[in-house]
């Protein structure tokens, strides 16, 4: 491909083409953005290992603390598409910083909170945060040079997965020598920090998206999600079999077909259903909720699986704070590949990073007498993770049309957010069906374990298989990214 921009390559004394080198103000812009997609990432893995001392704090019982974790859930899934569209309408970089906003008073809540209502309201404030990393990819997109975007983005996309990985080990640090509320703050701190380096840094791209907010489809889509994950998050407390969570599943697969139908209608919808049906936009789509689904079972099968007694035949009995540790590495390896991602094409980077992905898991089912063994696997699933996750947005950009390209993101993650969502819900339904007994204590087995990993290693495969079929031509995502 060729263009007549001078920004677009330097021809060297040998011929050779060079790519311009970066700049402090391109820099830093990733620096700032990155920073607000890292904080937000944070927020969906700080709490996981502080869920008991929150409860014990709040005099709350593990439904109630539950939903300090599913509030967030819920709000985010109606946030994300509908935060897209308004960034396509409005402005990316407005949206962002209404994302970011919404970060800063929401974990404000949390930190000034003591009692389970008030984190409920606090939490619910900060789902609409979870929208900030998708407009985050989407601006770096169309703000940086078409030679440094595809960097830029693949660093962006893979923060998703460092800020669940860096979470866990910050928050078994405060849990273990501070009070849980130090992580609100933090996440306040670096909210606030974001901020001005946004105003002052970040242009607001050109507007090219035309039409109106999409209220119908708003409304259908955010029903479908709340109607799909609340059942999902409630399952284990409700029971599989039980009439609400039924009902609940039934009724999102009614309103999916009805939101479908009516969107085929709209003359400017939430999501253009026939471009999302795109060979290259939908296989990419359930390759993220693949991938998103082996991302999570990487967290809630490595904590708690270092932190199990001895006595179970494969825990370590270690410490949260250990337990977290465990994930950095995989943290900073997926930091670390996010710009090896960004010198392969799209869809072999996603194909290469979901066959790693699978080999770390089968490494996990494998290793098991020690906890370096561990920690290797974990380690290996995120560099997969990270490269994966990192491709995608490549794809999005490409195949999805300019004028819709935060709704299109927007709705890639929506995809990585049902799959981390199935995988709380089968994983855990998984570890409390295979259980061992120790001291009158049901405790996830073994068996249990392996049994989750297997299944996350097929889903990586699966990832890997669907990305050899997006259209070769969806591999140059530079096609659709600014000369300038």
């Amino acid at each position: 491909m060729t263009t007549n921009t001078a920004d677009d390559a330097l021809v060297s004394s040998t011929g050779a083409e060079e790519r311009p080198r970066w700049t402090g103000a391109q820099l830093i812009v990733v620096l700032v953005i990155g920073t607000a997609a890292l904080m937000v990432s944070l927020t969906q893995a700080l709490l996981v290992p502080v869920l008991s001392e929150l409860a014990v704090d709040l005099g709350a019982g593990g439904d109630g603390v539950a939903w300090v974790l599913t509030s967030t859930l819920l709000v985010g899934a109606v946030a994300v598409p509908a935060f897209g569209r308004l960034g396509d309408l409005f402005g990316t970089r407005r949206m962002l910083l209404v994302t970011v906003g919404a970060l800063i008073a929401g974990s404000l809540i949390c930190a000034l909170a003591h009692n389970l209502t008030t984190m409920i309201i606090g939490r619910s404030v900060v789902g609409l945060a979870v929208a900030a990393v998708p407009l985050s990819i989407s601006l770096i997109g169309v703000t940086l040079p078409r030679a440094h975007a595809p960097a830029g983005i693949a660093l962006i996309s893979a923060m998703l997965g460092v800020g669940g990985a860096l979470g866990l080990p910050l928050a078994g640090l405060v849990a273990q020598y501070a009070d849980y509320h130090w992580l609100f703050w933090i996440c306040v701190a670096g909210g606030v920090l974001t901020v001005p380096g946004i105003v002052l840094l970040v242009k607001e791209p050109k507007r090219v998206a035309k039409g109106r907010m999409d209220l119908i489809g708003t409304v259908l889509l955010g029903a479908a999600m709340l109607a799909l994950l609340l059942p999902l998050a409630q399952g284990a407390s409700w029971g599989w079999t039980d009439p609400l969570t039924i009902g609940l599943l039934a009724a999102a697969v009614v309103l999916l077909v009805v939101f479908v139908l009516v969107e085929l209608r709209r003359a400017s919808p939430l999501v253009d259903v026939r471009t999302t049906a795109r060979p290259s936009l939908l296989l990419t789509n359930i390759a993220s909720l693949c991938v998103g689904f082996a991302l999570f079972a990487t967290l809630i099968g490595t904590a708690s699986y270092v932190q199990a007694p001895a006595a179970t035949g494969y825990g370590f009995g270690r410490s949260i704070l250990v337990g977290g540790l465990c994930m950095l590495p995989g943290g900073i390896a997926m930091l670390l590949l996010s710009p090896f991602s960004a010198r392969l094409r799209p869809r072999t980077a996603l194909i290469i990073g979901s066959l790693i992905i699978a080999a770390g898991f089968v490494a996990r089912i494998v290793l098991v007498d020690s906890l370096w063994q561990v920690v290797v696997g974990a380690t290996i699933s995120g560099a997969g993770t990270g490269i994966a996750y990192a491709a995608m947005p490549g794809l999005i950009i490409h195949a999805a049309p300019r004028a819709e390209l935060a709704a299109a993101n927007g709705l890639n993650a929506l995809f990585r957010s049902v799959g981390s969502s199935l995988a709380s819900a089968i994983g855990g339904g998984i570890l409390a069906a295979m259980t061992i007994t120790l001291a009158g204590h049901a405790l996830p087995s073994l068996t249990g374990y392996r049994t989750l990993f297997a299944i996350c290693a097929g889903a990586a495969v699966l990832a890997a298989l669907l990305a050899v079929f997006i259209p070769a031509h969806a591999q140059d995502a530079e096609a659709a990214l600014p000369d300038e």
